[in-house]
């Protein structure tokens, strides 16, 4: 049973059909590259499994069971986390404190509630530690390349629980020697059994980490294939329309 299923999901903003009847599959431990051209419906699409839009049509399904999500917080309740590529950090706070962000450890001392830094490190620490990450939860993000920034935001998701963890185009404007950095980031996601979908327009990167290729062409779903059996050129095809479908 997949742990994440959409099915015939559209949405509309007036006239405008930015999903039309998508379908998706995705399962615990897996990594899903969702790739299209500019407009093509990536976006919507992962703003409605976050919660962030509720579909026209259709159902969102996790572990088979239906849900309605009425604002992003539904979404995350059910352990569904979002990465999104300016990744909303803090550039004036430790790693520690961005993890921590909204959700901050305290403890009682004297009667007031003061916040618990040494609780929050250690446990950042051992969220980086998971991760193989080099970053440290006493380092100030400002001074962070972009490889650790992923770091940070993807410490977040972990820090929630999440069983699904949705990326906007993670690898851009970043360094090749970082990229390897968040694919490994990726991978580590992989293997501790979370769902990952991948919204990226490098195609590298998604024959490298992905297990399955949909490709999106506006507001339809062309394609879903394991990457073994498609290739850049195809891909290519189908995003720019040169292949109708595949």
């Amino acid at each position: 049973m997949a742990l994440l299923e959409l099915r015939g999901i559209a949405k509309h903003f007036g006239a405008i059909e930015a999903l039309k009847g998508v379908d998706l599959s995705v399962a615990a431990g897996e990594v899903v590259g969702l790739m299209g051209d500019n407009g093509a419906g990536k976006s919507t699409l992962v703003r409605v499994i976050a919660g962030n839009f509720r579909p026209s049509e259709g159902e969102i399904r996790l572990n088979g069971e239906a849900k309605h999500f009425h604002k992003p917080v539904d979404a995350r309740a059910e352990g569904i986390e979002v990465v999104y590529q300016d990744l909303a950090l803090c550039d004036n706070l430790t790693a520690a404190a961005n993890v921590f962000l909204g959700r901050e450890l305290k403890r009682s001392v004297g009667g007031l509630k003061m916040l618990d830094y040494p609780a929050m490190y250690a446990r950042v620490a051992e969220l980086f530690k998971e991760l193989k990450s080099e970053t440290r939860p006493r380092d100030l993000v400002k001074q962070m390349s972009g490889g650790q920034r992923q770091a940070v935001a993807i410490a977040r998701t972990r820090l929630a629980e999440a069983r699904i963890v949705l990326m906007d185009e993670p690898t851009a404007a970043i360094s090749v020697r970082q990229v390897a950095e968040v694919l490994d980031l990726i991978r580590r996601l992989r293997d501790q059994g979370i769902a990952v979908v991948l919204i990226s327009h490098r195609m590298p990167d998604v024959f490298e980490v992905c297990n399955r290729v949909v490709v999106m062409r506006r507001g339809l779903k062309v394609a879903d294939k394991p990457v073994r059996d498609t290739s850049p050129e195809e891909v290519t095809g189908l995003i720019t329309g040169a292949i109708h479908v595949a």
